[in-house]
Parts: structure tokens; C-alpha cells; sequence
């Protein structure tokens, strides 16, 4: 998992435009024993809300964070006909969206707004329809996708193009990272959460930090951290560099970032429903309040109540069933730089969602070219339940 472990989402911001939102706008070992399940930051507090109970006015507050993303669902809606349908009952498909925006308050550090966004990170979550599983899957920035033709926000329209995947969240936000992700995966995306930088960090700050484990030390001038070897606790300053870093962690691979994000994804879980949190309303209303401020969804999100509808059935999930991995890539065969599927094994985790059934993980060693590989790989004819390389929400996060 390259030379740390560690994970998280980043991502939604300010301005939003006119067809999807964009950006523009230590030291407690992981217990293995079953617990509630918390995926996505907003997701992971607003259940906690209502397992503690909120005053009306700070319900009505809270509730009017949250920024509906009404120009997606109306992009979306225009292409109906051509969206997959859902196979099954009950199952949820939800696409979080990280921004690498460089729009709005405090972003405009992490480089030049040049007027776009891109998808910097994107994780496609599955949540089976008993709530007895929960499988995250990350789409890499790079990977060589078609994209559709697309609404932008001054009201053109962009062509279909064989582009890397983030190209599309620049060329027509949300709703074109949606349809992307459905014509790559044939999987209906029901809900969507944009996240961006500011709120990440926020995020993070309000929880008093995250640990993660360290296994060299870090020293890296651009993503301006420096941390020692061992189990460290970020501020969101350092947790937001920690998961965008690339030359100075593991590999310098997306994959390798990609992994690094999954590990402090299952941190975080572990932090927000600790009971240090969870009960103690000095802590628990700034991490609401920064949770729901950082959130721009779908309408049918865009409310306490209808995050809480959604999650409210994961509390009895075990954590070895919150599973994260990356869809089975390699290197591009016309850039080195540039990622592809796997194929049949990408399809074979697709249709395994789509189907809702479970999907087998095991931890992956790194090849010497940064490639994962695990025992008894997705391909192999003679395995009729494949094996897909990714780690679990259980895992300590020195393991």
C-alpha cells in the first residue's frame, strides 16, 4: 500500500454552475468488533445528529448547509432515456465527488484559478440492499474514459471525447461526472456528495484531527507537510496535504494516493463515531456544522433527514464489511501516464454491483511497476467469486 497508511474524500465549494455543481464554488488502534457505519463525512455526521437529537433551531440550521445541486438533477433528467436502470431493489449507488478547485474561501492557495475544476478524487459507494455490506470503489483521475457531450455552464455544449476521467467534472460538473461513471459502469448512480478543499479541512479541524500511521517520515515543500515516522494526528491543514501528496508518499502514483485516501476514509470513520464525539455536543454541533456546510448533493440529499433516510440502516454493519479498492487499472497503452481498465476484471466488479452481489477483497503487494496484485486475480476463469485488491475499515491503521 506504499510507504504509509493512512485515507479520506476531499472535495464541494462556492460557486456552482448552471449544469452541476463544481468546486468553484493519538493514538485509539482500530477495535475489529462490529460498530455503525459512517462512509462520507457529511454522511458519517448526520446520523450522528440523529442518534443524539438536535434543537429545532440547530436542526433548522444545520438543514440549511447543505446546497442542493438542482442544475445536476435537471442535466440528468434531460437524459433519462439514456441512463441505466437500477436492478435492484433497495441498493444504493453513490458517487462522491472531490474537488481540486482552486475557487472560493481559502482555496485559491493550492494554485492559479484558472476558471475550471477538475474531480480530484472520486469514489463510487455501493451499499447492498440489506445494509449488511458497503463496498467503495475509487475511479482514477486518469483513467482513459469516454466522456459524453456535456452542458457547460455558459449554456455550450462540449463534444464527446476520449478523455481522462476528471476531464469531465471540468467540462459539465456533477451531472457529467455522472453520466461518465454510468456509460463506463452501466451502474445507476442514485445519489451524489461534492466535497472541496475548505470543507475537507474544516472537516477534519472540527474533529480535532485524524490519526493516520507513518511509516517513513514525510517531508514535502509542495504539499507543505512534514510529519514524523508512527501514528500521527493531522489537522486538516496536514490531512488535506497528506491525501492530495504524490512525489513524497509511497510511489508517486495516483494508485498509490488513491490507497493512501482509502486508509484515512477509514480513520476518519473511526474518529466521527468514536463516543468522544458522538456525545459530547461541544464537539459534535462544530463537526455537523462544518460536515453540512462542505456538502452540495443531489435534492433528495440536500436535508438532515434525507441523509439520515439513507444511512440509517448501516449501524449494524461490521466494519470488515465497509471495503474499499480501486477499480482494477493499469498503464495506458498510449501513455504511460494514463490508466485503463482491466478488462474482464473491471467489468466483473461492475456487474457484481449492478447486481448487488458481494465483492471479495484482499489485501494487495505492489509489483515493482506499482501495479496491485493479490493472490488468485479477478481474471482467473477457475474462480467463480473473484478477488478484487483493497483493504477494510477493521484494519489498524499501522497494520
Amino acid at each position: 500500500m506504499g510507504d504509509d497508511a493512512g485515507t479520506a474524500a476531499s472535495g464541494g465549494g462556492d460557486g456552482r454552475p448552471e449544469h452541476g455543481a463544481s468546486a468553484t464554488g493519538g493514538g485509539l488502534r482500530r477495535r475489529r468488533r462490529r460498530r455503525r457505519l459512517w462512509l462520507a463525512s457529511g454522511v458519517v455526521v448526520v446520523l450522528a445528529a440523529g442518534a443524539v437529537g438536535v434543537g429545532w433551531a440547530v436542526y433548522a440550521k444545520l438543514n440549511g448547509n447543505i446546497t442542493a445541486d438542482e442544475a445536476a438533477a435537471a442535466e440528468l433528467a434531460r437524459y433519462e432515456k439514456e441512463r441505466p436502470t437500477s436492478l435492484v431493489r433497495g441498493a444504493q449507488n453513490v458517487l462522491l465527488i472531490g474537488s481540486d478547485s482552486r475557487s472560493g474561501d481559502g482555496n485559491a492557495r493550492y494554485g492559479r484559478d484558472s476558471g475550471t475544476e477538475r474531480s480530484d478524487t472520486t469514489i463510487l459507494l455501493h451499499l447492498a440492499a440489506g445494509r449488511d455490506s458497503a463496498t467503495a470503489v475509487s475511479l482514477p483521475r486518469d483513467l482513459m474514459v469516454k466522456v459524453p457531450g456535456c452542458h457547460r455552464p455558459d449554456g455550450s455544449r462540449t463534444e464527446p471525447v476520449f478523455e481522462q476521467f476528471n476531464y469531465a467534472f471540468e467540462a459539465g460538473g456533477s451531472a457529467c461526472s455522472i453520466r461518465t461513471v454510468e456509460k463506463l459502469t452501466g451502474i445507476r448512480i442514485d445519489h451524489h456528495v461534492v466535497v472541496d478543499f475548505q470543507g475537507f479541512k474544516e472537516m477534519v479541524d472540527a474533529l480535532d484531527g485524524v490519526e493516520v500511521c507513518l511509516r517513513k517520515p514525510v517531508d514535502d515543500k509542495d504539499a507543505e507537510l512534514k510529519l514524523p515516522a508512527g501514528r500521527v494526528t493531522l489537522d486538516g491543514e496536514q490531512a488535506l496535504g497528506y491525501v492530495r501528496a504524490r512525489k513524497s508518499l509511497g510511489d508517486g502514483s495516483d494508485t498509490d494516493r488513491m490507497d493512501r485516501q482509502q486508509r484515512f476514509l477509514g480513520a476518519l470513520v473511526n474518529k466521527v463515531q468514536s463516543n468522544d464525539v458522538l456525545l459530547n455536543p461541544v464537539k459534535l454541533y462544530p463537526v455537523l456544522d462544518a460536515a453540512t456546510s462542505s456538502l452540495t448533493t443531489d435534492p433528495d440529499l440536500a436535508s438532515l433527514r434525507g441523509l439520515y433516510d439513507l444511512v440509517r440502516g448501516l449501524r449494524g454493519i461490521p466494519t470488515e464489511r465497509v471495503q474499499f479498492l480501486t477499480v482494477p487499472r493499469e498503464s495506458y497503452t498510449g501513455d504511460a501516464n494514463r490508466d485503463q481498465l482491466v478488462q474482464p476484471d473491471a467489468e466483473k466488479l461492475f456487474t457484481r454491483l449492478r447486481t448487488d452481489e458481494p465483492v471479495a477483497i484482499a489485501a494487495s503487494s505492489r509489483d515493482s511497476e506499482g501495479a496491485s496484485a493479490i493472490p488468485g486475480e479477478p481474471g482467473d476463469a477457475d474462480s467463480p467469486a473473484p478477488t478484487f485488491s483493497g483493504n477494510t475499515a477493521a484494519e489498524d491503521i499501522c497494520g
